[in-house]
């Protein structure tokens, strides 16, 4: 509780309370005093003047008066002539004598809280005017041991009800500061915690109904920082998508234009003028294609759309696959191969099941050749009760530590020195899109296997 702000704000005001008390209290004491002390000698005067109308009072009648009154004796200045009127045997020599005719009111409260703090009993002598002008003065001795057991209890009684108010007062500012300050202000935190949570969500968005001016203000700030946001993730998430898009189409677009780069070497070889004069730059155009696509795969991601299933013939499809390939291998020592019944077909989207295997066999086929040694591609396929299984195997130095580190995670790392790493990206998402699964069975000095598992669902 002292922790929130209506706690801290409740001792503070207690504090404050007590505090403002504690300036109101040493004057108070000092009031009680001298009222206390006027109070005896008006009580002296009294008895002074009940033995002046009757001169004939025994001895038990004037200390009767003097214990009403709570002095020792009483002395009456008229005119010139300084009277004792009143007396009864000092228990000890006076201490100190008060001058209460025209007191000064520091004076009053230097003397009040001494007399407080010292508990030691004393004769004090008081003087003042008599009321109603009944002489010049009243002069008259008494104890301090009643007198401050009179003060302490005014003080303790002051305490309590200053303690009384402090509380009363801290209770109500601390609901007031509750209903009108820390709800608006838990209000606005809730509103960021829930925002936090979906801030695309433009109904999250604050809306400022604050009363107070300085609460009003920070919503106004909030609400304009919020929209801001929210439509800066909106655009940031179109540009995401809209560069994941551009980088795969880039991604397999480079790879059908390096096929088409292949095939324009050859055709730079024909005899015939008008074809020799537009090779050139028909190489041209396709080598700047190309190298704007693989500018672009820096670029984030985008999901790949939903496959489009059909029944096609597996063999087939990997023959595409694989005269695409031999046109890139060209005079490399790399060797395709592969082991699938003739008469095995399966239900999935040709275009993306091809963009599938010649991924894992381009990067096969790069792996090998990147590292100087001749090495053999294959992939064989089989079927059971419930999946497809393809296996693209190849015999090349196997997966950097890296790319085995960020498998199937974009720019993260390739399988080869300037790769951006989306083949294998792109190979999982589309057999996700199939509900299958890709795995890695084993990759080392003695080559990669990879292993695609598409269900079969309800044929």
């Amino acid at each position: 509780m002292f922790r929130t702000l209506s706690g801290r704000f409740l001792i503070l005001t207690v504090l404050f309370v007590m505090l403002a008390e504690a300036f109101i209290f040493f004057p108070s004491i000092a009031r009680f005093r001298l009222d206390y002390l006027n109070d005896r000698l008006e009580r002296a005067q009294i008895a002074s003047l009940a033995l002046l109308a009757d001169d004939m009072l025994d001895s038990d009648l004037e200390e009767e008066l003097l214990l009403n009154a709570g002095v020792f004796n009483v002395v009456l200045r008229r005119d010139a002539a300084r009277q004792l009127v009143l007396s009864s045997p000092m228990p000890g020599p006076i201490a100190e004598t008060f001058d209460l005719r025209d007191p000064g009111a520091l004076v009053l409260i230097v003397d009040a809280v001494e007399r407080l703090l010292d508990p030691t009993p004393e004769i004090i002598r008081v003087i003042g005017a008599p009321s109603r002008d009944a002489g010049l003065l009243i002069e008259t001795t008494m104890d301090t041991q009643r007198l401050r057991e009179a003060m302490i209890d005014y003080g303790l009684r002051i305490l309590a009800l200053s303690l009384f108010i402090s509380v009363i007062t801290a209770g109500l500012l601390f609901l007031a500061v509750r209903q009108f300050l820390v709800k608006q202000i838990k209000s606005v935190v809730s509103n960021m915690q829930a925002y936090a949570k979906a801030p695309e969500d433009a109904r999250r968005i604050i809306q400022p109904k604050a009363r107070v001016t300085e609460i009003r203000e920070a919503e106004d700030a909030l609400q304009s920082l919020q929209s801001q946001l929210t439509q800066s993730l909106k655009q940031k998430e179109r540009l995401a998508q809209l560069g994941g898009a551009v980088a795969r189409v880039s991604h397999d677009l480079r790879n059908i234009l390096t096929s088409a780069q292949l095939f324009t070497d050859r055709i730079e070889g024909s005899e015939d003028p008008l074809v020799r004069r537009m090779a050139p730059k028909l190489v041209g155009s396709i080598t700047r294609a190309v190298s704007l696509c693989e500018s672009t795969l820096a670029f984030g991601r985008a999901e790949e759309p939903t496959p489009m299933l059909t029944r096609f013939n597996l063999a087939e499809l990997v023959d595409d696959v694989f005269e695409a390939e031999r046109l890139a291998i060209g005079e490399d020592d790399v060797s395709l191969s592969a082991d699938i019944p003739a008469s095995l077909t399966m239900r999935g989207d040709p275009e993306q099941v091809h963009r599938m295997l010649s991924n894992l066999v381009r990067n096969a086929r790069q792996a090998i050749t990147g590292s100087g040694q001749g090495g053999e591609i294959n992939v064989r396929a089989r079927s059971n009760d419930t999946d497809w299984v393809i296996e693209v195997c190849d015999t090349g130095p196997g997966l950097p530590p890296k790319a085995r580190e960020f498998l199937f995670q974009p720019f993260q790392g390739g399988a080869r020195k300037g790769g951006s790493g989306l083949g294998l990206a792109i190979v999982a998402e589309l057999v996700r899109g199939h509900g299958g699964e890709l795995d890695l069975k084993r990759s080392d000095a003695t080559g990669t296997l990879f292993v695609i598992r598409l269900p079969m669902g309800d044929l």
